[in-house]
């Protein structure tokens, strides 16, 4: 019990003043989105031929494949500016987003911005399950965060944005389920390949 009660001082004395660690249900409520998403876009692909991975459903539209690509080019970007933002000293000044409003970009598809060039498919992988893979490899690394960070994720501002290290991580997961969502719409278009 001694043991116990000096590595909870340990880690209370580690922390910034003022700060407090992530809380049980924030940490809860993002393993849980991080998990559902990655379990989601693997259900998603799984059994894919390369004539569904490759369906465009007009010239110029991204297929599930460039879907992929881009998720596992993109979140590396996304965990990068999680990292440069907890180098920095903690700061919860300007942060103006909420839960519902990150929540809400997951699922509005009426919305639909095009992506910034860095994040742009140019064909780095052969297939789904190359892409997938290396989005599994960042997902683990970002959920071993989640699950053992006990920094004060919300009053952490975002280097770039409105919003928490706390919000940009779940902002990860609905990208996630965002670009899902893209994919059913492909996979229900007009002409979508036959599976085996």
């Amino acid at each position: 019990m001694r043991m116990l009660l000096a590595s909870i001082a340990a880690v209370i004395l580690t922390l910034p003043a003022g700060a407090a660690p992530i809380t049980p249900v924030d940490r809860q409520h993002l393993l849980a989105h991080l998990a559902m998403t990655e379990s989601w876009l693997a259900n998603e692909l799984a059994r894919l031929t390369p004539a569904q991975q490759t369906f465009r459903r007009a010239p110029g539209t991204w297929h599930i494949l460039d879907v992929v690509e881009h998720l596992a080019v993109a979140e590396p970007q996304y965990w990068k500016m999680v990292q440069d933002s907890m180098a920095q000293p903690p700061s919860a000044a300007g942060i103006s987003a909420t839960d519902a409003d990150i929540l809400w970009y997951g699922i509005d598809r009426t919305r639909r911005d095009r992506t910034g060039e860095a994040r742009e498919p140019r064909g780095k992988y052969k297939d789904v399950p190359s892409a997938l893979q290396d989005f599994r490899t960042l997902r683990a690394t970002i959920t071993a965060f989640a699950t053992d960070t006990q920094d004060d994720l919300r009053g952490r501002k975002l280097v770039e944005g409105n919003m928490s290290v706390y919000q940009w991580l779940l902002m990860i997961s609905t990208h996630s389920q965002r670009h899902i969502l893209q994919i059913r719409e492909i996979k229900d278009a007009a002409g979508f390949p036959a599976g085996k």
